[in-house]
């Protein structure tokens, strides 16, 4: 993908929509595009790697990296701190490449206010309905943990208005398309 100026693209969606399998395809379409690896503080799941999925960090180390100023945005959930390192995104973009964060929506939007230029991306599902049942076909998650997704839905849709594009995932191929192109 050519163009002179590199572009920071964060990608934000509901779970369930199909970022992974989007970005996937995405980043397989496109080498110039480098995937930013999130810093957490919560222990790896199985078949988890470090520098892979997650750089794994105590909390400590995260604070730390907190007061020092080096995340770009970082957010806490259920008791577990992520982050986007500034230093990898500043290097990577000097270096040529387009930078793709996938992170929540409140994480997009502090990235936005440090970042104007970053393009921000929110993936849609066609409909609810739809959502619900890539949710429930996943069949990796109770019903509790489900409808607690669901409940955050509607505050991440009411912050995807404050996103460049909107992208309705009706098929991977239509959304990696419609990302290159704001690209």
């Amino acid at each position: 993908m050519s163009n002179d100026k590199k572009k920071l693209i964060v990608i934000s969606g509901s779970s369930g929509v199909g970022k992974g399998t989007v970005i996937k395809s995405l980043l397989s379409r496109n080498s110039d595009i480098k995937l930013s690896i999130s810093y957490t503080t919560r222990l790896p799941r199985e078949g988890e790697e470090e520098g892979v999925n997650y750089f794994f960090r105590t909390k400590d180390e995260f604070m730390r990296a907190v007061e020092n100023d080096e995340f770009l945005e970082w957010a806490e959930f259920s008791g577990n701190c992520y982050g986007t390192k500034r230093k990898f995104v500043e290097k990577s973009l000097n270096n040529g490449e387009h930078v793709l964060l996938e992170i929540d929506t409140q994480g997009a939007l502090q990235i936005k206010n440090k970042m104007p230029e970053a393009v921000l991306l929110f993936i849609a599902p066609p409909s609810y309905e739809e959502l619900v049942a890539r949710l429930r076909g996943r069949k990796t998650e109770t019903e509790e943990a489900i409808q607690k997704r669901l409940n955050f839905v509607e505050f991440e849709k009411e912050n995807s208005k404050y996103f460049d594009h909107i992208i309705i995932n009706d098929t991977v191929e239509n959304a990696v398309s419609q990302i290159e192109k704001y690209i």
